[in-house]
């Protein structure tokens, strides 16, 4: 099975970029989206229903923000939307698909780069977040969470991490949150369980060369329980074309 997560920073602006038209080539099983940016009455055109995929969408209440999809090609037993906490449900942050025995998710983390007051939204949605990581663990199902997490764990995951140690998405807080999702709660980053290369980033700002120069951030995780530590195959984070200020990170597993 292989698992794609994109943070595609607008559906349609993806699409104009041609990733739909690059997706069959990807042979990928489940697709995980996330800032699709679109209300799903925006997005009729069959463009954005690929032939081959059950395509579920869940839209932000503002227009033009955030919002997730998850295509898959085996029909889903179940599909969920929302967390029942406010900040996740008003901007559509996570959808997930029941795929047998497996879950699969697609989540977008809030930012908190743009003010200390999304900052401290960001946290409040951790909060409420690893509530439900830890409910998840208690149920008897393996689980996979594709999402732009917009938080670097190590060193290793961001080219400046020196100058970053004081910024949203690498504070103390943020990565000692994803160390108790690791260490405590028991999930895994599926990526470096296969790959511990240097250099491996997803998301790259619009400023300078720096996507050319790949200073970029590794913000595109894929977090797996304990029953698919063992399944997980091969990572690659795909950078021969450019969708999105993001790029898709593709992990294969064997279930």
């Amino acid at each position: 099975m292989r698992i794609m997560t994109f943070n595609c920073n607008g559906i349609r602006a993806a699409a104009r970029k041609g990733f739909f038209d690059w997706l069959p080539q990807s042979n990928v099983d489940v697709v995980c989206l996330q800032e699709t940016k679109a209300q799903i009455d925006q997005l009729s055109d069959p463009v954005f229903h690929p032939q081959g995929y059950h395509c579920h969408y869940y839209d932000a209440e503002k227009k033009g923000y955030s919002g997730t999809a998850i295509y898959t090609r085996t029909k889903p037993g179940k599909i969920s939307r929302g967390l029942g906490f406010e900040l996740a449900d008003t901007e559509g942050r996570y959808i997930q698909a029941e795929l047998g025995e497996i879950s699969v998710a697609s989540l977008y983390l809030p930012s908190g780069s743009s003010s200390e007051e999304r900052q401290q939204r960001k946290f409040s949605f951790m909060s409420d977040f690893m509530q439900h990581m830890q409910r998840l663990r208690k149920k008897k199902r393996e689980v996979i969470i594709c999402a732009d997490w917009n938080i670097c764990h190590k060193e290793i995951d961001l080219k400046n991490w020196r100058a970053n140690q004081k910024n949203s998405g690498f504070l103390p807080e943020e990565r000692e949150w994803l160390d108790t999702l690791y260490d405590r709660v028991g999930y895994a980053d599926a990526f470096r369980l296969v790959n511990q290369e240097a250099d491996q980033y997803s998301w790259w700002s619009n400023r300078g060369q720096a996507r050319a120069n790949n200073v970029g951030w590794r913000l595109d995780y894929q977090l797996v329980t304990p029953g698919i530590v063992d399944k997980v195959v091969s990572a690659e984070i795909y950078r021969g074309q450019s969708f999105s200020d993001h790029a898709p990170v593709i992990i294969e597993y064997k279930l």
